[in-house]
C-alpha cells in the first residue's frame, strides 16, 4: 500500500478531490504540509491513523484541543448517550450548568462564565465586553502573540524586521484590514516591563483592555515574568482598563490554568480547546462585576451575546467528562513528561551540530532552528532559513511516524507513555544528526 507522500497514496487522491471544492484544496490552513496534507482516518488514544493505514504518534492533538488524546472511552460513551437525547436545543440544558460549575470551581477568578463556540469567538467577546464596560475603543496586545482570527486580535501577529520598527507598530494581519482597526490596537513588547508600561500609559485614556497570553505559543511558550505580571495588574487597575488573560491554550497547564500556576489575577479569562473535550467551544470567565456586562435581566445588556450552537449539550458533556478526568495527577504526569522531553532534546542538541533548541511550558513544547535566548517575539522570530530547517524536521518526523506542527510546536496528551516520548526523541535526534541545518 502507498504511503504519504507518494503520488499514489490515498491522501494525494483526497487532496486532488479537495482542489475541486476548496480554495487551495484545503479548508484549514494550519494542517497544510508540502506537497499535500496527510488525511486522517481515525484516532486511537495518543495515535492517529491516516487514510493509507500509517499510524503516527500525534503530538498536535488538534492543536492542543485533545488533552486526553483521541476517542477516550469515557468521553465517547458520554457523548454517545447525549447524542441519543439530542444534539442542540433552542433551550438551556442541565449540561451547560454542570460544565460551568466544573470550570468555575477550578480558578479563583472564575466567578461566572459565558460560553461560545471557539477560542477566537471568546477573545472577540472579551474585547467587546471590555469596550462595553469602559466606553473606550483601544486594546493592548503583545507583539507576535496569537489570539485567534479576530481582526483586532491579529494585529502585529506576524510583523517582521522590515516593518516592526523600534517600538512595535500596529500592522494588520490579512489584506484589507481597515486602518481604524490597526489604530485601535496598541502593541507592546512581551515581557519588557519598562517599554510596555511606557506605551500603555501613553495611550491610557483610550485603553479598554490589556490582552495577554501567559505563555504565548508563537514565542515558544515563554511565560510572562513575575515583573511583567505585576506591572500589567498594577497598570490596568490604575488606568481603569480590563485585564484579559487568554488561556485558550494554556488552561491545560494546571487545574486552575496558567493563572493559578503563575499567580496571575485577571479580570476576564478567555477559554477554549480542552474545555470542549474535542468539540467546538469557547468561553469567557471572570469576576461577577465584569461578567455583568452580559446580564439581560434589566433589559438589553451592555453586550448582547448568543449563538446557535453555544453551550450545545454534546460539547458540554464532552467538556465535563474531560475536565473531571484531568485531575492534578494527570496534569503533573504530562507536565513532567514534557520537562523530560525539553531537557533531553536540548542536551542532545548540545552534543550535536544541530543549531537548535527546545523551549516549553507545562505540557507544551516548541523546537527552534536557532539557539538565541528567547524572551519575546523578536528573539523567537525565525529567519527564512531557520523556519525551513524546522519544516524539514517536521516532514522527516511525519515520515518517521510522528505529527508536530510546521512551526515545531507540540502538545502532549494523557495517553502518552514514557516509551512514546522516548521514541519521539530518538526520531528527532536521528533526523537532526542526519544533517538538518538552519
Amino acid at each position: 500500500m502507498a504511503r504519504w507522500p507518494e503520488p499514489t497514496s490515498r491522501s494525494k487522491q483526497l487532496y486532488e478531490r479537495g482542489l475541486e471544492v476548496f480554495p487551495g484544496g484545503i479548508t484549514r490552513t494550519l494542517p497544510w504540509q508540502e506537497p499535500f496534507p496527510v488525511y486522517a482516518a481515525k484516532g486511537e488514544g495518543a495515535y492517529v491513523v491516516d487514510v493509507d493505514g500509517t499510524r503516527r504518534l500525534d503530538l498536535l492533538n488538534n492543536f492542543a484541543t485533545l488533552v486526553h488524546g483521541h476517542a477516550h472511552p469515557a468521553v465517547v460513551e458520554a457523548v454517545r448517550r447525549q447524542v441519543g437525547d439530542g444534539t442542540a436545543f433552542a433551550l438551556p440544558t442541565e449540561r451547560e450548568v454542570a460544565l460551568a460549575e466544573v470550570i468555575c470551581a477550578r480558578a479563583e477568578s472564575f466567578e461566572q462564565i459565558r460560553f461560545c463556540n471557539s477560542g477566537s469567538e471568546a477573545v472577540m467577546s472579551a474585547i467587546k465586553a471590555a469596550r462595553a464596560l469602559t466606553g473606550r475603543p483601544k486594546i493592548v496586545k503583545a507583539e507576535g502573540v496569537y489570539h485567534g482570527s479576530y481582526d483586532y486580535a491579529e494585529v502585529s501577529l506576524d510583523s517582521n524586521p522590515s516593518n516592526w520598527g523600534n517600538d512595535p507598530i500596529s500592522i494588520g494581519y490579512s489584506k484589507g484590514v481597515p486602518k481604524g482597526v490597526a489604530d485601535d490596537v496598541v502593541v507592546v513588547p512581551f515581557n519588557d516591563v519598562e517599554a510596555a508600561e511606557r506605551i500603555i500609559r501613553a495611550n491610557a485614556p483610550q485603553i479598554a483592555a490589556v490582552l495577554m497570553d501567559p505563555a504565548p505559543s508563537y514565542l515558544g511558550f515563554t511565560p510572562m515574568s513575575q515583573a511583567f505580571i505585576d506591572m500589567i495588574e498594577r497598570v490596568t487597575r490604575e488606568i481603569g482598563a480590563v485585564f484579559i488573560l487568554d488561556e485558550v491554550i494554556t488552561f491545560r497547564a494546571h487545574r486552575g490554568g496558567a493563572q493559578t500556576l503563575l499567580g496571575i489575577d485577571p479580570d476576564i479569562t478567555t477559554l477554549g480547546k480542552i474545555i470542549g473535550g474535542g468539540f467546538p467551544v469557547g468561553a469567557v470567565a471572570g469576576r461577577r462585576a465584569f461578567m455583568s456586562v452580559y446580564d439581560h435581566r434589566a433589559g438589553k445588556p451592555a453586550l448582547p451575546w448568543s449563538g446557535t450552537f453555544t453551550a450545545n449539550p454534546v460539547t458540554m458533556t464532552a467538556g465535563q467528562v474531560t475536565l473531571e478526568l484531568l485531575d492534578d495527577a494527570a496534569i503533573d504526569r504530562i507536565n513532567h513528561l514534557n520537562e523530560r522531553l525539553v531537557r533531553s532534546l536540548n542536551s542532545a542538541f548540545e552534543r550535536s551540530s544541530f543549531p537548535g533548541q527546545v523551549t516549553g511550558f507545562a505540557s507544551m513544547f516548541m523546537i527552534f532552528g536557532h539557539k538565541r535566548p528567547i524572551v519575546d517575539y523578536r528573539s523567537a522570530y525565525a529567519s527564512p532559513a531557520e523556519a525551513k530547517c524546522i519544516k524539514a524536521l517536521q516532514r522527516g518526523l511525519t515520515e518517521e511516524g510522528f505529527h508536530i506542527a510546521g512551526t515545531g510546536k507540540g502538545f502532549l496528551s494523557t495517553p502518552m507513555t514514557e516509551a512514546d516520548i522516548e521514541s519521539f526523541m530518538e526520531a528527532v535526534i536521528k533526523l537532526t544528526k542526519a544533517g538538518l541545518t538552519a
